[in-house]
């Protein structure tokens, strides 16, 4: 299974931030996966975003669920993340993962 995660790379504050992970090599539908996302800022350790299931459903952390959306197109075998009300703290390196697969990662910078 390979996970590939894509995204704007540099947004501005108070945007809002969609990334994709695009996967490979397995359905997001397979039992028992849970396709999370995770983030690790500069410098800090990482920190888990929220997950959607095999399932289709979803879990988000609880102190940014507020701000984040996570969905899935099964026809395109896609996971998605959105994050509104961007703040510079949320400059960090995110990742798309499942079980033992993780994505390269792609940076986000929130900056003016």
């Amino acid at each position: 299974v390979q996970l590939q995660e894509s995204g704007p790379g540099l947004v501005k504050p108070s945007q809002t931030l969609s990334l994709i992970c695009t996967v490979s090599g397995g359905s997001i539908t397979t039992k028992d996966y849970y396709w999370t996302w995770i983030r690790q800022p500069p410098g800090k350790g990482l920190e888990w975003i929220g997950y959607i299931a095999y399932s289709g459903s979803t879990t988000n952390n609880p102190s940014l669920k507020s701000r984040t959306s996570i969905s899935r197109d099964n026809a395109k075998n896609t996971v998605y993340l959105q994050m509104s009300s961007l703040e510079p703290e949320d400059t960090a390196v995110y990742y798309c993962q499942a079980s033992t697969y993780w994505g390269q990662g792609t940076q986000v910078t929130v900056s003016s």
